[in-house]
């Protein structure tokens, strides 16, 4: 969407507090022999003390209130009882809202406790990649560019990115035009940033793989060669300088 007024930003200001509060704090309460699910549920009591609704619920029908993937899932996990949480996990929690008419796009992973396995500089480039790419992003640059930004300093970093996963637009909606912002150089999408526009701008660092595939469960996302993947996204507004960044209250940047 593009903001037309006051109302709307402060609109787009409530919902995308209200997902940087709630993935912050599901963040600060997981922990080892924990299930996914009641991390899960946690984070739905949060949002709905918040005033706010589950956007993959309420767009798309998804069985939980987030979307928590560990290892080796990519994107998409269903919560579950099964899934117990382990010391080292490398743990990605995406957290979307709708309030008041309004929508905002929030993720991030971290390593759960001790890095035993060594995920941390998989995690510490995906939020250095995404703040580094914020940090380029204005009205009128290419969104090609900034895909091979992001892929070029993935690769500087020794890793390489999910070329099937994208950012996109966000704010009257889950997902709006543009309908794709890639992690690579696209040299078929000719389209810009434009200022006053919302997105949800999202890395997607991997190990080894470029591809994640769908599960039979139809949601979780995963790497075929047991890739691991760090993901980082906020929801902003463009402007002619450097974006708003709406959803800072889950401090991913620490």
């Amino acid at each position: 969407m593009s903001i037309t007024s006051q109302a709307d930003l402060t609109g787009l200001q409530r919902v995308s507090e209200a997902v940087g509060t709630t993935l912050r704090q599901m963040r600060e309460y997981a922990q080892p022999g924990m299930t996914t699910k009641e991390l899960d549920e946690y984070g739905g009591r949060i949002l709905a003390a918040l005033g706010a609704k589950s956007a993959p619920q309420l767009a798309y029908g998804f069985p939980g209130w987030t979307c928590i993937s560990v290892n080796n899932e990519v994107a998409h996990g269903i919560p579950s009882a099964r899934k117990v949480l382990q010391e080292g996990d490398l743990v990605n929690i995406d957290v979307s809202a709708e309030l008041g008419g309004y929508w905002a796009d929030n993720g991030g992973s971290f390593v759960l406790g001790t890095d035993i396995h060594q995920h941390q500089p998989l995690v510490d480039a995906s939020r250095h990649i995404l703040r580094t790419a914020l940090s380029r992003i204005r009205g009128g640059v290419r969104i090609a560019d900034i895909g091979g930004l992001i892929e070029a300093e993935a690769r500087k970093a020794g890793f390489r990115v999910i070329k099937n996963l994208v950012g996109h637009g966000v704010g009257r909606s889950l997902h709006e035009e543009p309908s794709e912002i890639p992690c690579y150089y696209d040299r078929h999408n000719l389209k810009r940033f434009k200022k006053n526009s919302v997105v949800a701008v999202e890395t997607f660092i991997s190990t080894r793989a470029t591809l994640a595939h769908q599960l039979s469960d139809g949601w979780t996302l995963t790497t075929k060669d047991g890739s691991f993947v760090a993901q980082h996204e906020h929801t902003v507004v463009i402007t002619d300088g450097q974006p708003l960044i709406l959803t800072e209250a889950n401090h991913i940047w620490e």
